[in-house]
């Protein structure tokens, strides 16, 4: 079996993975959302669920909220109700693309009465990060245009950015706006925010509080996201991943899942760039789980990303170092290849029991009773944001 070094084992006890809220409500695709049992009937049973998953794996101890998903009469009493169970409130992420007014934009609308509600809006999420003691504000924009002429592409861009800036400048000093970015969806002819460069773009011109979100379903097909992950972390402007997998789009599907080798490409340069337990980079899930349990597919994620994370952790760094600086084009390849080839997860297991935590959290959770107690409780939940 191979052994995880005591400095490995140190580096993965750091690790934190936030949790979505809206992971444990029924969400799916535009065709049909599939209910599941058991489904969260507000966010504090959200919390909740987010919490077994914490319990189960010492890796999620934070949960982001989406509003207005999220929206309730007493965020302190939410946030008493998350620390009560061992978790804390994290992202607060705002929503502008279910209203009606938002059809053709929101923080890049022409229309002075639509931007200023969206921007409100914005400034509303800071009110709940200021309640909940959250840091991060995330802005994912669902804006752009379907035909060639439709929109002033320029003139958007003017315009968010003077949106941007009047949010920004609520932010209180320990606070943080992260943009995300997205190349096509709902929009198909341009995206306003389509890429990492039109976000690093975007956030440089407002100020050090001002990151850049790498979703891992957000790129075309072929891109390169691990050398993204290098130059934002470069640059200082990596603030957040949303961790996901994709066959053909933004499919949302457990991390991992269509490609293993790109999970542990982009923890590799998270681990050589300096990213891994740094405080400013923030790691996050953000999938929906349409025809598997809610809270199995958040534990078999967090699981996938702590594996992947002890296999980056295996390269060794001054064989590679040396085959690269020898131009030994395949011996470079080979070390890479053989971290990704070890089996952690006998060690890891091991390494949990050692810890007090279940060896295998699936099977741990299969065998709580938890499903079934939810199940019976909860009847019409439906929790979630999308189909909700």
């Amino acid at each position: 079996m191979t052994t995880l070094s005591p400095e490995i084992l140190s580096t993965l006890e750091g690790q934190a993975i936030e949790l979505p809220s809206w992971a444990f409500g029924n969400s799916g695709t535009r065709f049909r959302v599939f209910p599941t049992a058991g489904t969260p009937r507000d966010p504090f049973e959200k919390i909740a669920d987010a919490a077994e998953v914490n319990r189960l794996t010492a890796l999620a101890p934070t949960v982001a909220l989406h509003i207005p998903w999220d929206l309730v009469d007493d965020y302190t009493a939410l946030r008493r109700h998350a620390e009560d169970l061992g978790v804390k409130l994290g992202t607060v992420n705002s929503n502008t693309f279910q209203d009606e007014d938002y059809k053709f934009g929101a923080l890049t609308h022409h229309d002075e009465r639509i931007r200023r509600k969206a921007i409100d809006h914005h400034l509303e999420c800071i009110d709940v990060m200021d309640a909940t003691g959250s840091r991060d504000l995330k802005i994912w924009l669902a804006e752009g245009s379907n035909y060639p002429g439709q929109n002033d592409m320029r003139g958007r861009q003017d315009r968010l950015q003077d949106s941007l800036q009047q949010i920004y400048a609520r932010l209180g000093d320990n606070q943080r706006l992260v943009l995300e970015y997205k190349f096509f969806e709902p929009s198909f002819y341009h995206t306003d925010v389509p890429d990492w460069g039109t976000s690093y773009a975007q956030v440089a011109s407002l100020g050090d509080k001002a990151m850049v979100c790498l979703d891992t379903g957000h790129h075309a097909p072929g891109t390169n996201i691990e050398f993204i992950v290098m130059q934002l972390l470069r640059l200082g402007k990596l603030g957040s991943f949303d961790f996901n997998s994709r066959f053909y789009a933004d499919d949302d599907l457990i991390v991992g899942a269509a490609d293993p080798f790109q999970l542990f490409r982009i923890l590799f340069e998270v681990v050589r760039g300096g990213g891994l337990n740094n405080p400013d980079v923030a790691f996050m899930l953000d999938q929906c789980h349409n025809i598997e349990d809610k809270i199995p597919g958040q534990i078999r994620s967090v699981l996938n990303v702590q594996e992947m994370t002890a296999r980056a952790l295996l390269v060794d760094r001054d064989a590679l170092t040396a085959a690269q600086q020898a131009n030994d084009v395949l011996g470079a390849n080979a070390v890479l290849m053989d971290a990704f080839y070890t089996d952690v997860r006998p060690a890891l297991a091991e390494w949990r029991e050692s810890r007090g935590l279940p060896s295998d959290p699936m099977a741990a959770f299969a065998a709580s009773g938890y499903l079934p107690r939810i199940a019976a409780e909860r009847v019409g939940g439906t929790q979630a944001g999308w189909g909700a």
